[in-house]
């Protein structure tokens, strides 16, 4: 028995929830034993045995995380965070052989940074216990024997231990096609704010009629079966802490195992349809592995088919319809909705409805009243939950509004929507000549010249089957929290309104993304899984572009004339790409004349899209090489291999803390070292071209002194990003 459970004394604990969802964890909490429970915007602090933290993380179906305090100080800087660390004795959380990772979250006035901060605590902690105790954890960043979390509240810090280890959303239950568009213990709040239990209790019907891969039916049969989310789990952040109670834990999942309940006789199945047959068939694989099968069925079939079952006279409808995020998505949605209300309205009347959308206004196509409507979040997604009951009396006619606007086509009315069309049209009127004349297909339209329209807008010229085609790839920069969330609803709406009639281009060649501030390597996270290129033109290469799947298109439109400054210098030179990405830059220098290539990255998926753009430009394998690595290690294994280069280009990410990657990346930081380690691979007459995309970013001067620094950051920014001299700063760097 751990020392916790022996005196029982109560823990200082936080569970932290999506936005939208605490007032049900701490419900929640109260049932497995919690006491001074106090609610917070993105989770409940309380007290708790062990016991009680077991119950937690293994039944709670709302919760992110559950962290234990360990420690609460005041440090102004970031030398007393490590000290006041130091004193903590870590012996008693960490074991000689266990593994660590760490976190750091919030504002602080000196450490300014998240990666740095978590940095820091981790020196602190491998320090300590080498001091201490004579041993140091390894870092292991995915599912850690223990995970230590930070969090700063201007100088006062909270340090805790995770015992989740990962987000308790993650059940155990979803195959390898990973995440859903929907997080499990969302849709758990969507079906306890809908008053499932109850209805379930009662032998209610369920549906969801665009059930995806089933994350609404499978936690509609957890629930049915009181079963605890967390009993498929394998990992918990706890079971290698040195704290941990083995025993307390299995008695603790024994008596969740016991409480579990099988389908009634002659129970009618919750059933989850969707026209797409592999997500039925992902549907069904991940019933099977929540072990809640025999609950449910699932079936290929369109929205318009469904149907109570024959004798369900109540039930629930719970479903989270697509609501666009791309344009040509945004019409499918409205469609989907007014579908959805059509069927709702014809043959589940005395049903309960709980429609969950990311963009309210779709509601309205549904011709039903809400009854209750609840804000609540799906990640960064701020989405409204509508409580519907399908009687006559809340029927009303399809699209009616008190207020705002209606259609897009009223959207575009609005003077808004039309100062915006004007603004468009002038960047149009001014950049299309010249981009003809200088042979330029890809061209940067907007980039926020009016501030309340925080949008970039960018033209992509593509070789589509049916000839030249032009796309849009549209970004919005996220408002900051003091805007109001509906006027920035409104300005998007206005603006996306004009876009077709200005450019000409059709809503289904159009993207949209949100963009926000990225930290590591985020940037490049996969959103989707489309995996459709398009082939992009540029100075007479092809470059392969992807407008689904990430945050950015594989071409940084920006460095156009760095690349092509590149190609012009590259003849006969041996060319090094560092942090390379898609090795668009090599394409270009290949083009030039390049006797050879060298382009690295750590990322395989980046590496492969390389191989693509270079196979595309029928780049010669054999003297054009890309390499998978830590661009700092290599760096140094090729200074001690004396290999040698005569042109180099490095574009290193404003900051990086990959797990594939030793240590912390920060470009304001560590590039004079990164140009140090290039230099030394540079023959006499060699040229390093170091650019960077940090703001405020402020070169070593004692750089100036030892090499010969020309900056051409406006040289190399083109007519069409001149209203940003600041998106890049770009150096030539030769030794003297």
């Amino acid at each position: 028995m751990s020392d916790l459970a022996d005196d029982g004394a109560a823990l200082s604990l936080i569970a932290s929830c999506p936005r939208g969802l605490a007032d049900l964890l701490a419900k929640e909490l109260a049932g497995f034993g919690a006491t001074d429970i106090r609610e917070r915007t993105t989770g409940v602090s309380f007290q708790g045995s062990l016991e009680c933290a077991y119950r937690v993380c293994l039944g709670s179906r709302t919760a992110n995380r559950l962290f234990l305090e360990i420690a609460s100080f005041t440090a102004a800087t970031a030398e007393e965070f490590y000290a006041q660390l130091r004193r903590i004795d870590w012996t008693a959380h960490l074991g000689p052989q266990a593994t660590l990772a760490c976190d750091f979250s919030g504002q602080h006035p000196q450490i300014t940074h998240t990666h740095f901060g978590a940095l820091k605590l981790k020196d602190a902690i491998c320090d300590g216990l080498r001091a201490w105790a004579g041993y140091r954890p390894d870092v292991q960043r995915e599912r850690p024997d223990v995970r230590v979390h930070a969090h700063a509240n201007g100088e006062q810090l909270t340090v805790s231990i995770d015992l989740s280890g990962e987000s308790l959303h993650r059940r155990g239950y979803r195959g390898a096609a990973g995440e859903a568009p929907l997080k499990e213990n969302v849709a758990a709040g969507i079906l306890l704010r809908a008053r499932w239990p109850e209805l379930a209790a009662e032998h209610a019907g369920f549906l969801d009629p665009m059930c995806g891969s089933g994350t609404l039916v499978i936690e509609a049969a957890l629930i049915a079966a009181n079963r605890a989310p967390g009993l498929t789990r394998d990992y918990f952040g706890f079971l290698g802490w040195r704290r941990h109670d083995p025993e307390l834990w299995q008695r603790v999942r024994a008596q969740a195992l016991a409480q579990v309940i099988a389908p009634p006789p002659g129970h009618q199945p919750l059933r989850g349809l969707d026209r797409d047959a592999a997500s039925i068939r992902a549907a069904a694989a991940n019933a099977q592995r929540a072990e809640i099968a025999p609950w449910v069925h699932f079936s290929t079939g369109l929205l318009a088919q469904s149907q109570p079952l024959p004798g369900q006279v109540t039930g629930l409808l719970a479903t989270n319809p697509p609501y666009g995020v791309r344009m040509e998505d945004i019409a499918g949605a409205r469609v989907a909705h007014r579908e959805l209300g059509i069927v709702l309205r014809e043959h589940f009347q005395g049903w309960h409805a709980a429609v969950f959308t990311g963009t309210p206004e779709l509601g309205l196509e549904l011709g039903i009243r809400a009854r209750r409507t609840h804000t609540m979040w799906n990640g960064a997604i701020e989405c409204r939950l509508l409580r519907l009951t399908v009687e006559v009396a809340s029927f009303r006619e399809v699209g009616q509004k008190r207020t705002g606007l209606t259609s897009d086509l009223e959207a575009a009315a609005t003077p808004g929507a039309r100062m915006f069309a004007n603004r468009l049209g002038k960047n149009l009127k001014r950049l299309d000549p010249w981009a003809r004349d200088q042979g330029i297909f890809n061209v940067r339209l907007y980039d926020a010249d009016m501030p309340e329209y925080a949008l970039a807008i960018d033209r992509y010229g593509i070789a589509g089957e049916q000839g030249p085609e032009d796309w849009l790839y549209v970004q919005e920069y996220e408002a900051p929290a003091s805007i109001d969330p509906e006027a920035v609803r409104r300005r998007r709406g206005e603006a996306l309104s004009v876009l077709s009639e200005v450019t000409g281009i059709p809503g289904e060649r159009i993207r949209v993304r949100l963009r926000r501030k990225q930290s590591g390597s985020s940037q490049y996270r996969k959103l989707e899984s489309q995996s459709v290129f398009h082939m992009a033109r540029e100075a007479g290469q092809r470059l392969w572009v992807n407008f689904d799947d990430y945050l950015d298109t594989g071409l940084f439109l920006d460095h156009r004339i760095t690349r092509e400054r590149l190609g012009a210098q590259a003849r006969a030179r041996r060319f090094l790409n560092l942090f390379c990405y898609t090795a668009t830059a090599t394409v270009h220098a290949a083009a030039g004349g390049a006797s050879a290539s060298t382009s690295v990255d750590m990322s395989r998926t980046y590496l492969q899209w390389a191989r693509r753009n270079l196979d595309l430009n029928d780049v010669p394998r054999e003297p054009h090489e890309l390499i998978q690595a830590d661009c700092r290690q290599w760096l140094e294994d090729a200074v001690a291999a004396r290999a040698r280069y005569d042109l180099v280009f490095l574009d290193p990410p404003t900051f990086s803390n990959s797990k594939r990657m030793q240590g912390v990346l920060d470009v304001s930081r560590d590039h004079s070292g990164l140009i140090e380690l290039c230099a030394q691979l540079l023959d006499r007459d060699g040229l390093l071209v170091f650019s960077t995309n940090a703001q405020r970013f402020k070169l070593d001067e004692s750089l100036t002194e030892r090499f010969a620094v020309t900056d051409i950051s406006r040289a190399t920014i083109a007519l069409d990003f001149e209203r940003n001299p600041r998106i890049h700063r770009c150096f030539e760097i030769r030794p003297r």
